[in-house]
Parts: structure tokens; C-alpha cells; sequence
């Protein structure tokens, strides 16, 4: 899988937030990059994606709209859980101090061989297992 960098669920996220159009404009940049195959994802980010949009946006979109949505988004590479991973996120967790699921992201963008991860809530800066943290939208 040859992606350099790694998107967060907040990119995709803010990529469809009609609310905040500096943030989305940014955000549809990095997801179209990813389209190309320059980006990866991981299951993860997927999974809190959909669930972003179905329950915790203002107006929720439909399942129908979703499924379309989700099609849409099928080009992109991505990266799938195991055991490994899960421990690999244990290992970021004792490591770095990051919550578990932070750790997954943080395996996930290793596993892919990423050098940059795109995060708004990964601290700026910070490097993990040799994979940096840039936030798209400082």
C-alpha cells in the first residue's frame, strides 16, 4: 500500500460539515488526494466516520444517503484491523500516553508505511513510531 499519509476521521468528517466551509474546503482537498490514492484510511476511521454522520451530526443523513456516501468512498485504501494491530495500539497507548484508539489510528498510519498523519485531535507535531502529526486546519 504506497499512501504516504494517513487522514483522521475529523478530515472526512468536515469534508461533508456544511458548517464549517474553511474547514470543509480543506478537508475535500486531502479526501480528493486520497480518491487519487495518495491518502490512506483505516476501518477505523471509516466506522467513526459513519457514525459522525448518522447520530452526532445537527441533522443526521439518512441510512440511504450513507450507503451512497460509503460507495463513493470505496476507492480509498485502507487499512484493516488484526491482532497485530490491536497490539501495536497497546504498545502507542504505553508508549505515548494516547487513548487506545488514538494508539489504532497511530498503527494503522505505521502499518501503511505513512510518514504524516492529517489529525486535528492527534497532538501537532508530535511524532509517533516515526509517523508525524500535521493538523490540516491550524
Amino acid at each position: 500500500m504506497i499512501a504516504h499519509e494517513f487522514l483522521d476521521t475529523n478530515v472526512l468528517v468536515y469534508a461533508y460539515d456544511d458548517g464549517e466551509p474553511r474547514k470543509q474546503s480543506i478537508a475535500r482537498n486531502h479526501l480528493g488526494r486520497a480518491l487519487e490514492g495518495e491518502c490512506v484510511v483505516s476501518v477505523q476511521v471509516l466506522a467513526e466516520f459513519t457514525v459522525a454522520l448518522l447520530h452526532k451530526f445537527s441533522i443526521p443523513i439518512t441510512t440511504e444517503k450513507m450507503l451512497v456516501l460509503l460507495d463513493a468512498l470505496s476507492p480509498l485504501k485502507v487499512v484493516q484491523p488484526d491482532k497485530e494491530l490491536v497490539r501495536r495500539a497497546v504498545e502507542a497507548h504505553a508508549q505515548y500516553g494516547v487513548h487506545f484508539y488514538d494508539g489504532m489510528i497511530i498503527a494503522a498510519a505505521e502499518r501503511a508505511d505513512c510518514k504524516k498523519i492529517w489529525s486535528e485531535d492527534l497532538n501537532a507535531g508530535q511524532e509517533y513510531f516515526g509517523v508525524k502529526v500535521e493538523n490540516p486546519f491550524a
